[in-house]
This record gives structure tokens, C-alpha cells and sequence, in this order.
């Protein structure tokens, strides 16, 4: 039987039942379809009744424009070097620790419309026992990012049709303020590179989740 939307659903539920507050990764080249998963996954967990599965971004650890210029970085945003692992990695440690605490956590967000982080954006309450984490390089083995592994319950890879993921990943940079052409030049440069050492994780993920199960979405995705 093909993996279905459901099944992710159970299997992810499945996570949070050990009495302790546990935390799933979804990674995946950019354009697959990560974001949508995951919040699609928050919507369905949590229902209508009270929130107990919370959203935290990798991307909320992207440099700023301004820190990016100074490392002479810009131009390859995006890319490995232009995050704070070492940040994202102790985020994850903190929620993991702050099981049991009384405290809101409070982690950044990314605001797509400026392309920049914004800190203590999203809140993790203490009655959380699931979060659910995305982004490109959580299964990367070099650097601060070998650290994010080990703080995974699980990781799932996100593989869409890579014409569908270009195709998505064209327009989501139009969306946000790039001519036709530009987009294309970016989604076939600095983000097919990055998109290529995604793809090389893909093996040492716990499951992956074909484009059958994923979500469907209108638009860019």
C-alpha cells in the first residue's frame, strides 16, 4: 500500500506517546514541499482542541542581509554557511530540555516578504510534547549541523518530482519580488547547488515521503 497523508499523520502522533516532548524533522532540497508538510501536520495534530504539537522553522537561523554582506556572503543565500547551525542546534536542545518546564520557549521565525529572520517570532508552550522542525539541512553530517541529527526523534526527506519542485520553486521567488528570469536563474544556480547536497542526506533519513503523500497545494508550494 502507498504511504498516505494519514499514515504520516499516525506515525507522527506516535512520536509525542513516550511521555516526553519529542521533535520531527522534515528536510528536503528547497521547493519540496517541506513548509507545507509541516504545517499541514500541525493543522491535522492539533485539531480543534488545544495546541500540543507547535512549528519551529530552520530558516527562523538564516544570517541577516547585513551579516551576509560582511562575510561576503550574500550571494549565496541560502547555502550552509549562511545559517546559524550552531544557534538552530541549541534551540533544539533547549526544547528537548525544557520538557517539564513552566516556560514558553521562544524561537525566531523568517519573514519571506523581507527574506529576513525575526527573532522570538514563534512560541513553543510548555504544553507542546510535539515540534515539528523543517528545513534543508538537517541531515547534513558537516560542521555545527552534525549536531541537529542526534537531537531528531525522527527526520523524514521530502522527495517531490524535481521538474514540480523547479517549477515551485519559480514561482515562489516570483511571488516574492523576482522577474521571470531571475527567478529561474536562481533556482538553477544558488539553489540547485544547495538543492544537490540536500539530496546527498537523502539516505540516512528515517523515512521518505514520496509525493503521493505529501500535500497537495495551489500555486507556487
Amino acid at each position: 500500500m502507498p504511504l498516505t497523508f494519514d499514515d504520516l499523520l499516525d506515525r507522527a502522533g506516535r512520536l509525542a506517546r513516550g511521555g516526553r516532548r519529542a521533535v520531527l524533522g522534515i528536510a528536503g532540497a528547497p521547493g519540496s514541499g517541506k513548509t507545507t508538510l509541516a504545517e499541514h501536520l500541525v493543522r491535522a495534530l492539533n485539531g480543534d482542541g488545544a495546541p500540543w504539537v507547535a512549528r519551529v522553522p530552520m530558516d527562523g537561523f538564516h544570517l541577516a542581509d547585513a551579516e551576509l554582506d560582511r562575510l561576503g556572503r550574500r550571494g549565496r543565500k541560502g547555502a550552509p554557511d549562511t545559517f546559524d547551525a550552531a544557534g538552530y542546534a541549541a534551540l533544539l536542545r533547549r526544547l528537548r530540555e525544557a520538557d517539564g518546564d513552566a516556560e514558553t520557549v521562544y524561537a525566531p521565525g523568517f519573514e519571506r516578504v523581507l527574506e529576513q529572520p525575526l527573532a522570538g517570532a514563534v512560541p513553543v508552550p510548555p504544553a507542546a510534547r510535539l515540534v515539528v522542525t523543517e528545513g534543508n539541512y538537517l541531515l547534513l553530517t558537516e560542521g555545527a549541523w552534525a549536531r541537529v541529527g542526534p537531537l531528531l526523534d525522527e527526520v523524514w526527506f521530502c522527495a517531490l518530482d524535481e521538474r514540480e519542485r523547479v517549477r515551485r520553486l519559480v514561482a515562489r521567488h516570483e511571488e516574492y519580488g523576482k522577474s521571470h528570469q531571475d527567478a529561474v536563474d536562481w533556482a538553477l544556480g544558488s539553489d540547485q547547488r544547495n538543492a544537490d547536497l540536500v539530496a546527498a542526506g537523502r539516505d540516512r533519513a528515517d523515512l521518505v515521503v514520496p509525493e503521493s503523500a505529501l500535500p497537495r497545494v495551489a500555486g507556487p508550494g
